[in-house]
């Protein structure tokens, strides 16, 4: 594999060779994912994680993938990990908001951080702790499992020229993004991933979000809903393992290393992979599907949606101490961060652009 994280996973190894007894422990586990076993790359970066996870244990730690496909329950998956039918899981965070709120800061949140502010915040300014913190009344471990970036702001059977256009407009979208387009007349829903065409193709909703041109394309949405949007909602969409607390704790602390490290490698993964596919698939899209209108929302849709996503920030910080914790923590890290992205990324890629015309 040529991945970042090789180097990391020859040093377990060798720690492996240098510690027969441990070597000599058996363990199998099952991980089930939100996602099918065919949806790449969220998919893809769960085998390679066990692959690795295998590779490193000496073939003594095997870990079994099962898609949405074979449980049934896409979004079951905190239920199921908490409770044991599965010693892993892989999904998204934002799922569990009916369960407790704070939880949506841990994939992404509208109007929020991109990957690299988000991914400065978990390791180095508390966010790993916090989300612990909020894990630990579930007795289940969490961990960031792979981010998909900014994602597209969804596809639309209509356009959408003014705030009008989205009264009583049926859409699939999660998370916090939800309540706001809820606050602005969408009637939201949740779809597992593996019924979205079929909900879109039948009329069951009108629109819909998912990830990225990479993603999208292969699912089909613009065969039916050709007018696809710029994003506002997942500027850094973090997906998530999950691991259920006490079987974690019966490992040995090698077996233990290599969950960590073979997580955060996946996780690298899939963020670049993701990347590859979406820029590749955007620079195909103007010639293998001319139906495509790429569009952004105009002004006063973002304006109203950036004031609705405030005014419910504001609520739950008030109803909720844990949320309003996290919220903070984020806010803060943002403003310190968002200065540094602007005066580099922003900056370069703005006077690069500039300089190419």
């Amino acid at each position: 594999m040529k991945r970042v994280f090789r180097m990391l996973i020859a040093l377990s190894i060798l720690l492996i060779i240098a510690t027969p007894a441990m070597a000599q422990k058996k363990v199998r586990w099952k991980l089930a994912m939100t996602w099918s076993s065919t949806l790449a790359p969220f998919s893809t970066a769960v085998f390679n994680f066990a692959k690795m996870v295998e590779e490193m244990s000496g073939g003594n730690f095997i870990i079994r993938v099962e898609g949405a496909e074979k449980h049934k329950a896409a979004l079951g998956i905190l239920d199921m990990t908490k409770g044991g039918q599965y010693e892993m899981g892989h999904t998204a965070s934002y799922y569990w908001k009916g369960k407790d709120i704070s939880t949506v800061f841990f994939c992404t949140v509208p109007f929020g951080m991109n990957v690299d502010e988000q991914n400065a915040w978990f390791y180095h300014g508390g966010g790993m702790e916090l989300m612990q913190k909020t894990y630990d009344k579930f007795n289940v471990l969490s961990f960031p499992g792979g981010n998909t970036g900014v994602q597209m702001g969804g596809w639309f059977q209509k356009e959408i020229n003014s705030l009008d256009d989205l009264k009583g407009l049926k859409m699939r979208i999660p998370g916090l993004a939800g309540e706001v387009f809820a606050k602005l007349g969408v009637n939201v829903t949740n779809i597992p991933p593996g019924e979205l065409y079929t909900s879109l193709d039948r009329g069951t909703i009108d629109a819909l979000e998912w990830v990225g041109p990479a993603m999208d394309i292969k699912m089909g949405f613009h065969k039916i809903a050709p007018y696809y949007y710029t994003g506002w909602h997942e500027p850094a969409t973090e997906l998530q393992f999950l691991i259920n607390k006490r079987e974690y704790e019966k490992l040995p602390p090698e077996y233990q290393a290599m969950l960590v490290t073979a997580m955060k490698a996946a996780t690298a993964d899939m963020y670049s992979d993701n990347f590859a596919g979406s820029a590749e698939a955007w620079a195909q899209m103007k010639t293998e599907y001319p139906n495509i209108e790429v569009k952004t929302f105009p002004k006063p849709v973002l304006q109203a949606m950036k004031k609705a996503a405030d005014e419910l920030y504001d609520e739950y910080a008030t109803k909720d101490a844990g949320f309003k914790e996290v919220l903070e923590s984020q806010r803060a890290y943002m403003k310190k961060a968002r200065a540094w992205t602007t005066i580099s990324e922003y900056n370069y890629i703005q006077t690069s652009e500039e300089l190419s015309k």
